[in-house]
Parts: structure tokens; C-alpha cells; sequence
């Protein structure tokens, strides 16, 4: 069982730790593993924008340094007004780990959930 509320409540933890000086948007990740855990990210931005690392992104990451590849559900805690969903990037990146996760998504005035096939029809990988 997914408890959707403890992921939320672990991506809006860490929403202050955000680096968004450019966007002034500030984005949080938790994604849950098959073995119980929460690996948390942020979004972190760099003049430089392309250097740019999204939450959902450094989630996944933070969880792969601490050798886990498999994942049930990830919650998305943002700020913003504007954005609604992972982006294009993040959509390719979560594809390439899991093709069938489920995504909770989270705005100030706005709850959607997604599966990754949903906003990644024709995603690729090995």
C-alpha cells in the first residue's frame, strides 16, 4: 500500500531547499522504492541554464547512490502556479527506471496524478 500522503509530505520537506534564484520556481521529489524507503531531491538551478538539475531528477539519483533502482510511486511538490507535471527531461529520465511509475503531483492550488506512460507514450530505453 502507498501511502501518497507520506510522499507528499517528504517532497514538501525539502521544498526550501530548492536553488531557484533564475526561475524563482521551487520544485521537490520523493520517490518511494520497492523496499520502503524516501529519497528525496530538489531542483537546482545554474546561470548556465542547461547545468540545470530538476527534482525529480536528483530523487532518482539520491536514490541510486543509495543503490536502489526500484520504484513504486513519486510525489511532486512545486510552488508554482505554472507547472504542472515533470518536464520533458524529467518524463525520459523516470521512463528509463521505471515504465510504469505512478506520479503525484502537487501545486498550490493544484493535484493531478499521472502514470509515466500517460505523459511518456513513446518513451525509450534498453
Amino acid at each position: 500500500m502507498i501511502d501518497i500522503n507520506l510522499l507528499k509530505e517528504a517532497s514538501k520537506k525539502v521544498l526550501n531547499n530548492s536553488y531557484s534564484p533564475y526561475s524563482g520556481i521551487k520544485v521537490a521529489a520523493a520517490v518511494l522504492t520497492k523496499n520502503g524507503n524516501i529519497y528525496t531531491g530538489v531542483n537546482v538551478e545554474n546561470s548556465s541554464y542547461a547545468l540545470t538539475s530538476c527534482a525529480e531528477k536528483n530523487a532518482i539519483i539520491n536514490s541510486i547512490i543509495h543503490g536502489e533502482k526500484d520504484f513504486l510511486a513519486m510525489a511532486v511538490y512545486t510552488d508554482s502556479h505554472l507547472v504542472k507535471s515533470p518536464c520533458g527531461s524529467c518524463r525520459q529520465f523516470i521512463f528509463e527506471f521505471s515504465k510504469d511509475l505512478q506520479i503525484y503531483f502537487y501545486g498550490p492550488d493544484y493535484y493531478n496524478e499521472f502514470n509515466i506512460k500517460e505523459l511518456f507514450p513513446e518513451g525509450f530505453s534498453l
